[in-house]
């Protein structure tokens, strides 16, 4: 599963680090990659974030890579949501969207990828980080299973296209 996030969504959407972007753009960007790299080492997932770069200056690179971390950055006149469609219709399934923009992850649930909302995203990485700098493994309370013995049956199970986006969700 690839990890697709809304970069300046991302950012905006969290205190910390829209306080970064409000003073220095590049700031809040650098903030997002230290914290996608450190929840790299817990999550092995391929994660790309995408900036919109439709006021950028020609020549400036379309592409990068830091700290694992793949960054694109839309064409000139072009927005950051054009470029994550594209992503959704291309690998569809495999996808994970990171956004809090309700077209995108309609396109992109659509498209049969799943989708998560910018701010729970977040408090993903806060956990996936404290994990890391525990050393520890997550345990069973905290991985929302519990042991039970109440009857569930067919009247309270989740349509499968739902299941197939909670279960990719719970990887996270």
């Amino acid at each position: 599963m690839q990890i697709v996030i809304d970069g300046y969504n991302l950012i905006r959407q969290s205190p910390h680090w829209s306080r970064l972007d409000q003073q220095d753009l590049q700031a809040g960007r650098d903030a997002l990659v230290d914290a996608l790299a450190a929840y790299k080492k817990v999550k092995p997932f391929p994660i790309t974030v995408v900036f919109d770069a439709r006021d950028a200056l020609p020549g400036m690179p379309r592409r990068d890579r830091r700290k694992g971390i793949e960054l694109r950055y839309s064409q000139p006149g072009e927005l950051a949501d054009t470029v994550i469609k594209r992503m959704a219709a291309r690998l569809r399934g495999k996808l994970m969207v990171v956004t809090s923009d309700g077209e995108i992850k309609a396109y992109a649930a659509a498209q049969g990828a799943a989708t998560i909302d910018a701010v729970d995203f977040e408090a993903r990485l806060t956990m996936a980080r404290m994990v890391g700098l525990k050393g520890a493994v997550e345990d069973e309370a905290s991985s929302g299973w519990q042991p039970s013995t109440k009857k569930t049956g067919p009247s309270r199970r989740l349509p499968k296209q739902q299941r197939r986006m909670r279960h990719k969700i719970e990887k996270l």
